[in-house]
């Protein structure tokens, strides 16, 4: 018996970080396919048309992957946090690239994104009591320093425009953290991860569809346009989430949204390989960090 408890295989790390960290990470690379897609886009179609073809087409796809599943989520009694969950889910796409178009893409993506982690952490703490260590607060630091250097060298402006986008990008870090900590919660209670990103970004969609009825003319009108919103609802949405979604049964609301930060490394290399920009030495030091910031969190104990 003593052989067999000295040779039984102990928990694998790895087996940990390929069903939690591992799948966040994926959905964070789609999601920074976003901005480059995005850019192939008519020049007439709205920020409002982009965010709403994106997450209500991909909702509905979603829910059609679901099936059946999500019906007893739908049913439960967790009603209330599948609402709150939903509306977050519209909200965060019309905020996060109304934030871009009225900012600029840095503004944008530094307040939306490196305001989540934050947003996460107090959420948490006020809502579920979870104590975060100086671990992850250093790993959240340093990732949002990452981003502040990515994308603070760009020219932006300082008017209303920036200041209404900047407080967009709060809305949309906001709304992120919510439908995540809404989703997290929900499969902790027991149901599965594709039937509740299926019932959640289903009704969503729902609100978001009227938003692109009255805003898709000019992303509709030409074949570039359905080429854009087809790949951003099927890829970044709907195969990201359901990554995304599996990864949320085993890692915090906190974790994930700080390793959603590699989202904007990701299309910062996306903009100088394909869209032909350039970064200064900055911009790569702000990569390099917000590496650095996901290898603390995603081996976190």
């Amino acid at each position: 018996m003593s052989d067999q408890l000295l040779t039984a295989p102990a928990p694998a790390p790895a087996r940990s970080f390929l069903s939690g960290p591992l799948p966040v990470l994926l959905a964070a690379v789609l999601w920074g396919t976003t901005g480059t897609a995005a850019s192939f886009a008519p020049a007439g179609a709205s920020p409002l048309s982009i965010g709403a073809a994106t997450v209500g087409i991909g909702g509905i796809l979603l829910l059609a992957v679901a099936g059946r599943s999500a019906l007893p989520v739908l049913r439960s009694g967790r009603t209330g946090l599948l609402v709150v969950g939903a509306l977050a889910v519209a909200v965060y796409p019309l905020a996060f690239y109304s934030s871009m178009a009225l900012a600029g893409v840095a503004i944008g993506t530094v307040v939306t994104l490196g305001s989540a982690p934050v947003f996460a952490a107090i959420l948490e703490r006020v809502v579920d009591g979870v104590r975060l260590d100086r671990r992850w607060a250093l790993a959240a630091a340093v990732s949002v320093l990452g981003l502040l250097l990515i994308t603070g060298g760009g020219e932006t402006g300082v008017g209303t425009d920036a200041v209404l986008g900047a407080l967009l990008g709060l809305v949309g870090g906001a709304a992120y953290v919510v439908y995540s900590w809404a989703a997290a919660r929900m499969m902790r209670g027991g149901q599965g991860s594709r039937a509740v990103m299926g019932a959640m970004f289903g009704t969503g969609a729902v609100v978001l569809l009227p938003v692109l009825v009255f805003t898709g003319g000019s992303l509709f009108g030409s074949a570039s346009g359905l080429v854009v919103a087809g790949y951003l609802a099927v890829i970044p949405m709907g195969l990201a989430y359901m990554l995304f979604g599996a990864g949320l049964r085993q890692t915090s609301t906190s974790v994930a949204t700080t390793l959603s930060l590699l989202e904007p490394v990701v299309a910062a290399l996306l903009s100088v390989l394909v869209v032909g920009e350039r970064l200064g030495v900055a911009s790569w030091c702000g990569v390099g960090l917000i590496g650095v910031g996901l290898v603390l969190v995603s081996t976190r104990r």
